[in-house]
């Protein structure tokens, strides 16, 4: 018994008219209006990422331009000469070149030898070269002349993935049509057509995946389709889908959310091992949890509702969870999630750089609270003990209502007096947390502790620029009630020639001798200053100072901690350069020179 040949469903599917393009609709209008007008350029060129529909519509486009009995929609008839010869393979007016292997000087001079015969039957002779980007320099050049004056007869379609890499001489001779990425509804819907035709049983979520997992690439989709028909024995299901393409599942995303939400730190890691004992890489879990924060932050907004690909059921889930987040967190914690993502290959313990971002992830309704507790302190009636406001109703508030409950008018900080709290004999403790509004606030002094600290709470105008998530990030050793530690300056010193050493073992030297020339020099508490020698060495001590700033501050534990620099008039005079110069330069400092000079009769080398 003869077995049927399998045809993958890329192949069998493939569209043969401009209505069944998936997805290009403002491409194949535009074509089928310039051939009902008789508008045809010479040359077209279709540019685009893979799997789009470049090739199919430039055969759909040949096949078109040459049918003979054209239809009143500008779609072939598939009926007549042409159009049975196309499909049979056989056409004699439509030549395809794949430019990948034949893209020397030669192979276009050996077709522009073809393009100089007229057809024998139809109108028009196309050549279509895919992969155009692939020619050669000498190649491109010997193409140019023909492109740009083809016979009436001939016309050029041009396909690529990079129009980068092509000549501009070459796109302004063409007509460039750019191809979309195909959307994920669309390729779900192709795809539970072709699963109705073939008789598939299939899950929309299941689609939905396929479709997501593809990026926009209808013959990536459809080919994952067939692997998946293969290995589910044509039952394509979530869960199939889910095992064979190694996904991580949505579920997993969203119990790590109920998870920090709820500060269990315990629970939250123990998700995490799960997902890599499973075999997922760290890399892409915290890129997945990136998006899905990404998706929680656009189910807020029924107007951003439509940026969320997903299938109605995962929808429902993101809409419910998304109501027990607050903007704020989900902002938070996407920030958090994205420099872990960024800092991921670079560090040697990669797995602790993702359970780091997810404690800290942990912790911010605790920041949140920890924002939000001197409004409710200073709002409670004298005697009365405020009651500590319920978590739950917090992740309700937005970034900004956490911003307004900040009880701090001016745009100066105001520096609150924390003592140790004094235990009474009732048993209660009191504290004291009045502004120092009659005396200064406290300043550096070498060698001195006292017994209070001081603590600066940002503004209202500092909060009003930042999100009350990046305050809590930032501004964390406050929060905790860390208090600004005084140093010496031989510590500060110490620290200095520490950072310059580090940059000596990276071979900066530039930056090394801008360390080494002068010492820094306080001009008052928390703040110093080094001299440099140009404007040059200004500008590479101001790259450098994030990084200097950040380990100076964490180590000696003071965030008022600044460096800034002054360019030295002396050092920055103007340097001797040439023969000349250098020769002025020293007579000037031994007038000797010039005699010695006169007597041997010298000249300058």
């Amino acid at each position: 018994m003869a077995v049927e040949n399998f045809i993958v469903s890329a192949r069998k599917y493939r569209p043969s008219t401009f209505e069944s393009v998936v997805g290009q609709q403002h491409i194949t209008n535009t074509l089928k209006n310039a051939i009902k007008n008789n508008q045809l350029a010479q040359a077209f060129l279709f540019c685009g990422p893979r799997g789009v529909g470049k090739t199919t519509c430039a055969r759909i486009l040949a096949k078109t331009i040459n049918c003979e009995n054209l239809q009143p929609n500008g779609e072939a008839c598939g009926v007549c000469g042409p159009c049975i010869s196309f499909q049979n393979g056989n056409s004699f007016n439509i030549h395809e070149l794949d430019a990948a292997s034949n893209n020397s000087v030669d192979d276009i001079r050996s077709l522009i030898e073809q393009v100089r015969i007229p057809p024998q039957a139809g109108r028009y002779k196309i050549y279509i070269i895919d992969e155009v980007h692939m020619l050669s320099q000498a190649a491109f050049n010997a193409f140019l002349k023909t492109l740009e004056e083809p016979p009436h007869y001939a016309i050029f379609i041009l396909a690529t993935t990079e129009k980068h890499k092509i000549l501009p001489t070459i796109l302004s001779r063409c007509q460039i049509f750019d191809f979309n990425r195909i959307r994920v509804d669309d390729m779900a819907t192709h795809l539970a057509s072709i699963a109705q035709k073939e008789q598939i049983n299939y899950e929309p979520d299941g689609l939905h995946i396929i479709a997501q997992k593809a990026d926009g690439g209808l013959r990536d989709a459809l080919s994952m389709f067939d692997q998946i028909v293969s290995f589910s024995d044509g039952n394509v299901t979530y869960r199939t889908v889910i095992d064979n393409l190694n996904i991580l599942d949505y579920d997993y995303y969203f119990s790590i959310i109920d998870s920090l939400l709820k500060e269990d730190t315990a629970g939250t890691l123990l998700l995490f091992d799960e997902i890599l004992a499973k075999g997922f890489d760290g890399s892409h879990f915290i890129s997945g949890l990136s998006m899905h924060f990404r998706d929680l932050l656009v189910s807020k907004d029924s107007t951003t509702l439509k940026l969320l690909e997903v299938s109605e059921g995962i929808k429902a889930k993101y809409l419910q969870q998304s109501q027990g987040s607050s903007v704020s967190f989900l902002l938070s914690a996407m920030n958090i999630a994205n420099q872990c993502d960024l800092s991921y290959k670079l560090s040697k313990n990669q797995r602790l750089q993702v359970e780091l971002a997810l404690l800290k992830m942990c912790h911010l309704p605790s920041a949140f609270n920890m924002l939000t507790a001197p409004a409710a302190e200073m709002s409670a009636q004298p005697g009365q003990i405020k009651k500590k406001p319920d978590t739950s109703e917090l992740a309700q508030n937005t970034a900004s209502k956490i911003v307004e409950e900040i009880p701090v008018l001016s745009d100066q900080p105001i520096v609150y007096n924390i003592t140790k709290a004094k235990v009474v004999e009732s048993g209660s403790t009191q504290a004291s947390n009045e502004p120092l509004a009659a005396e200064k606030p406290k300043v550096f002094i070498p060698n001195a502790h006292t017994a209070s600290t001081s603590v600066k709470i940002p503004s209202l105008k500092d909060l009003s620029t930042a999100s009350a998530a990046a305050v809590a990030e930032e501004e964390d050793p406050y929060l905790k009630g860390d208090a600004e530690v005084d140093f010496t300056m031989d510590s500060f010193l110490k620290l200095w020639s520490d950072y310059a050493a580090k940059i000596k073992a990276e071979r900066n030297m530039s930056l090394f001798t801008i360390f080494t020339s002068n010492a820094p020099v306080m001009l008052k508490p928390y703040e110093f200053e080094v001299l440099v020698a140009n404007k040059v060495q200004e500008n590479m001590f101001r790259e450098e100072k994030p990084n200097l700033l950040n380990f100076l501050r964490s180590t000696l534990k003071n965030f008022s901690i600044d460096v800034q620099t002054r360019v030295d008039e002396i050092k920055a005079s103007k340097r001797p350069y040439t023969t000349s110069e250098k020769y002025q330069h020293m007579a000037t400092k031994n007038p000797q020179l010039a005699e010695l000079r006169r007597r041997f009769n010298l000249d300058l080398d």
